[in-house]
C-alpha cells in the first residue's frame, strides 16, 4: 500500500477539482435554457462551437452524470436538479411511442432526426434512469427504466444464442450487415449492459433481473474474453465468434462515416474497455452479494495485462489498443481509457495490494493532470493527444464526450481514495 500522506494528497487535490472545476464546467455551461436539456460542444477554450444536436446518447449521460455525483454527495442539491432538468427533456423527447425505445438524435428543439434504435443507447437509458431513482426517488426514473428493460426483452434479447442484437432500424428489424452492424455483437455494448442490469437490480431487487444480470456477466465471460489471456475481443459474429473490429457506419452525431473494409487486426484488445469491464465486474458482485473474490482472478489477468502492456512507461498515462499477447503497435491515447483504468487500477490495489497497481495509478493520474486537463479552457479533458501528450483533438466537449467519464471517474476516485484513507 503507498504511504498514507500520498494518498490523502491525492485525495484533497481531486476533490478540490471536482467541486470547484470540473463539476462548474458543466453546470455553469450546458443549460439550454432556451429549449430544455444541454448543449454539449465546446471547443479548446470552453466555449460554445454553435452546433446545438442534442443526441441521446449525450443527453442521457447527462442525467447519469448528474444523478450519480448527486449520489455520492457531490454538488450540494445542484446535481439533483439538473438530472431532474434532463429527465424532463429526455422523457418529452426522446421516446418513441409507436415502436418503444429511444430514439438516437434530435435537433436543439427535441425534434427527432434520426430514428434509428442503437443498442448503446437503449442500455445507458437503462442505467442512466435506475440510476435517476435511486440518486433522487423520482418515480419517473423508476418506470422510464422499466420500461426501456421491457423494450429491450422485447426487441434486443437474442434467444436463440443470448445476449443482444445491437443495431436495429426505427421499428426494430435489423439493419443490414457489415458495416451497418446488423450482423455483429461487441463487447462495448454487452459491458455497459452488464452495467445497466446491475443499477437495475440494484433499485428493483428483482430475481428476474438478477438472473438477466448474471446471465450477461457469464456471456462476456465464457464468450468475449480471450480463453487464455483474459481480455476482451472487441466484436463478434452473432454467435461470438470473434471478428476484427470495423467502425460501424452510425450516425454519432459528430464522427466521420467509415469506410468499408476498413477493420483493426483480430488480436487487438481495449486496456480502457477491459480495465472498465473489470471495475464494473467488481461493482456487479458488490450489488449481488457474492464477494468480489468471485471474480477475482478474471480481473486479475486485465488489470496485469493492461500494467503490462497499456500504461505507458516512458511518458505515462495508458494507451488506447494493441494485440493480446504482446505490446501495443499504436500509440495515441483517449480521455475516456485514462478516467477509466483510475478508477480499475484503485479497485486493484485495494483488491490485491500489490504496489504496481499503485505505480500505473498514478502514471495516469499524473498524465491526466499534466497533458489532458486543460484549465485554459475551463479544466475539462481533451479529446485525444499523442503519446507524448501533445494534442491530437482539443475538444472538450461535443455530441457523445460530456462530463461521462471525466465526472465518473473523479466521484469514483474519490470514493475509492477515501476508502484507502481509512475515511
Amino acid at each position: 500500500m503507498p504511504p498514507k500522506a500520498e494518498i490523502v494528497e491525492i485525495l484533497e487535490r481531486t476533490e478540490k477539482y471536482l467541486g470547484d472545476v470540473l463539476l462548474p464546467f458543466w453546470t455553469q455551461r450546458s443549460v439550454d435554457r432556451e429549449c430544455g436539456g444541454f448543449l454539449t460542444y465546446f471547443d479548446r477554450d470552453g466555449k460554445p462551437t454553435g452546433l446545438t444536436d442534442k443526441t441521446f446518447l449525450g443527453q442521457i449521460r447527462m442525467l447519469y452524470s448528474m444523478s450519480s455525483t448527486h449520489r455520492f454527495g457531490f454538488g450540494g442539491g445542484r446535481c439533483a436538479e439538473l438530472a431532474t432538468w434532463a429527465a424532463d427533456f429526455i422523457l418529452e423527447h426522446f421516446w418513441d411511442a409507436e415502436h418503444e425505445g429511444w430514439n438516437w438524435i434530435a435537433d436543439r428543439s427535441g425534434k427527432i432526426t434520426v430514428a434509428g434504435k442503437v443498442g448503446y443507447g437503449q442500455v445507458f437509458g437503462m442505467y442512466a434512469f435506475s440510476e435517476y431513482f435511486l440518486a433522487t426517488g423520482d418515480a419517473r426514473g423508476r418506470e422510464a427504466a422499466e420500461r426501456t428493460y421491457t423494450a429491450i426483452c422485447r426487441n434486443m434479447l437474442d434467444t436463440a444464442r443470448g445476449g443482444l442484437f445491437e443495431l436495429m432500424q426505427p421499428d426494430w428489424q435489423p439493419e443490414r450487415p457489415g458495416r451497418y452492424g446488423g450482423d455483429r455483437k461487441s463487447m462495448d455494448v454487452h459491458m455497459h449492459a452488464m452495467e445497466a442490469l446491475t443499477s437495475l437490480y440494484e433499485m428493483t431487487g428483482s430475481a428476474s433481473h438478477r438472473r438477466r444480470l448474471l446471465e450477461m456477466i457469464d456471456i462476456l465471460i465464457g464468450k468475449m474474453l480471450h480463453p487464455v489471456y483474459g481480455t476482451g475481443y472487441i466484436q463478434f459474429t452473432l454467435d461470438y465468434q470473434p471478428l476484427p473490429a470495423i467502425m460501424f457506419a452510425v450516425d454519432w452525431g459528430r464522427d466521420a462515416q467509415p469506410e468499408d473494409g476498413l477493420a483493426r487486426p483480430l488480436d487487438y484488445s481495449s486496456y480502457g474497455h477491459n480495465v472498465e469491464f473489470a471495475w464494473l465486474l467488481l461493482h456487479a458482485a458488490d450489488v449481488l452479494g457474492v464477494g468480489r473474490q468471485a471474480y477475482a482472478e478474471t480481473v486479475r489477468k486485465i488489470f496485469d495485462h493492461c500494467v503490462e502492456y497499456g500504461i505507458d512507461r516512458q511518458y505515462g498515462g495508458v494507451l488506447v489498443e494493441g494485440p493480446h499477447d504482446g505490446p501495443p503497435t499504436l500509440f495515441e491515447k483517449q480521455f475516456w481509457q485514462q478516467a477509466e483504468v483510475l478508477v480499475g487500477m484503485l479497485d486493484a490495489v485495494a483488491l490485491f495490494g500489490d504496489e504496481k497497481y499503485w505505480k500505473a495509478f498514478r502514471s495516469v493520474y499524473d498524465f491526466v493532470f499534466d497533458k489532458f486537463v486543460h484549465m485554459g479552457g475551463g479544466g475539462e479533458w481533451f479529446e485525444r493527444v499523442a503519446r507524448d501528450g501533445t494534442v491530437v483533438d482539443d475538444a472538450l466537449g461535443h455530441a457523445w464526450k460530456i462530463c461521462y467519464h471525466t465526472m465518473r471517474s473523479m466521484v469514483q476516485t474519490v470514493n475509492r481514495l477515501r476508502a484507502l484513507a481509512g475515511q
